[in-house]
């Protein structure tokens, strides 16, 4: 039951699209959300089955309302994870039923306040946690999961914010205690967790970074970090031709033989801490054969060896600390200091590029590639490219499996960035 009548959220419509630099819509007609009797509907992204990019479709929902202690927020852009594509691939535990709308992460503006919400108004631009459902133009979630956005961040930048830099923050300080004159190796140096691993390590004094990354990326990022190594390369043996004891803090997104590697080149006290398995993803598809190699490939951790070693070895999901295990005070002070380090200049989201929600197909691919720097962006406003759009909005029959087509350079040639 939402506070607002019909008028109140009407007049909150024309507003935002009149933000959007649109005219208000004329019986649910343009971009916006449409009427069918009294219902309204509303595009969405639609994941049909899991497997692979054929499973997505962009359609028409209904709109949700927000309950009790719920904030309707009609959406601007939604972040894109590479725990996403591990969704679509049911490459998770205890994966939920499909069909289902994807997305952990969103920006946009109030639209409606559920009973009981204090603290926001309708028209505050905000960023959000959602369980689920982020990619569509509209989502409903508590309160407890929404943040004020600064004023003169992007509403991109604020989808590309809170699963990144709070992820980082959270291993670096709270699970890690990341103090002057440590040092860190943080794999995916180039992706949106770890530039923002490499921006707050650069608010401590004499941080050293190790990062490892694609070749092509070490131009661009560089600058971000210490001392950069190719992601194939023996990177044990960089590290410790530099630092011959090792470093102090592990953040580890691969798994697989990396975690022996990472608790190898621990310093005695030091910290490793694993928060993803990207390892077990190599095909459009869920792969078994990659999953049990993962797995086999994990050194067995021997706990008298770690209290001989002085050895800390940890994981961090913050999902699961969100959603499951109720910690939305805990995280709301993690984004509180995280303004006030934006706001102090001192860390800004990197957004790789920005995609229509109709080309979700092609952002998922190049996130799958490893061909981003910073965050993958689906832009709710934008107008999909020609030779994209197709394929997303038509795409209904989920029962069949596309090629591959990784390492496809001609899809990669018509992808649309922004600097």
């Amino acid at each position: 039951m939402a506070k607002e009548g019909v008028e109140k959220a009407e007049e909150t419509e024309q507003m935002i699209e009149k933000e959007a630099g649109k005219e208000p819509a004329e019986g649910g007609g343009g971009g916006g959300s449409h009427r069918l009797g009294d219902a309204q509907e509303m595009r969405a992204v639609v994941l049909a089955g899991f497997g692979g990019l054929n499973k997505l479709r962009v359609t028409r929902k209904a709109m949700p309302e927000p309950q009790d202690g719920e904030l309707k927020i009609r959406v601007k852009a939604c972040g894109l994870n590479f725990i996403d594509l591990m969704v679509r691939q049911g490459n998770i535990d205890n994966p939920p039923k499909t069909p289902l709308v994807p997305g952990f992460e969103c920006s946009g503006i109030v639209e409606a306040l559920g009973d009981s919400v204090k603290g926001f108004e309708i028209g505050d631009r905000v960023m959000a946690f959602v369980n689920y459902n982020a990619w569509a133009e509209v989502v409903c979630t508590p309160v407890e999961f929404v943040y004020k956005v600064p004023e003169d961040m992007s509403f991109s930048e604020a989808a590309a914010f809170p699963m990144n830099f709070v992820t980082a923050y959270m291993m670096l300080f709270e699970v890690a205690n990341l103090r002057e004159g440590m040092s860190v190796l943080i794999h995916s140096a180039g992706g949106g967790v770890g530039q923002a691993v490499a921006q707050l390590c650069s608010t401590v004094p004499n941080v050293t970074v190790f990062g490892t990354a694609s070749t092509f990326k070490h131009e661009a990022i560089k600058d971000s970090v210490t001392h950069l190594f190719d992601r194939n390369a023996d990177y044990v043996q960089e590290v410790k031709r530099i630092s011959a004891e090792g470093v102090d803090i592990v953040l580890d997104c691969l798994c697989g033989d990396n975690t022996g590697k990472g608790l190898s080149l621990l310093k005695p006290l030091g910290t490793y801490i694993l928060y993803g398995s990207s390892n077990m993803v190599t095909g459009e598809t869920k792969s078994f054969f990659s999953f049990a190699k993962s797995w086999w490939q994990v050194e067995k951790v021997n706990p008298i060896k770690l209290y001989e070693e002085n050895k800390v070895i940890a994981g961090f999901s913050l999902l699961n600390l969100l959603f499951k295990q109720g910690r939305a005070g805990l995280i709301r002070g993690v984004v509180d200091k995280l303004i006030a380090l934006y706001n102090q200049k001192k860390i800004k989201p990197v957004v790789d590029s920005l995609w229509a929600l109709e080309e979700v197909k092609e952002a998922m691919q190049r996130i799958h590639d490893r061909g981003n720097i910073g965050k993958l962006i689906l832009d709710v406003e934008k107008t999909p490219t020609p030779l994209m759009a197709n394929d997303s909005t038509e795409t209904s029959e989920a029962g069949e499996e596309e090629e591959d087509h990784e390492g496809d350079g001609e899809n990669k040639e018509r992808m649309p960035f922004i600097q």
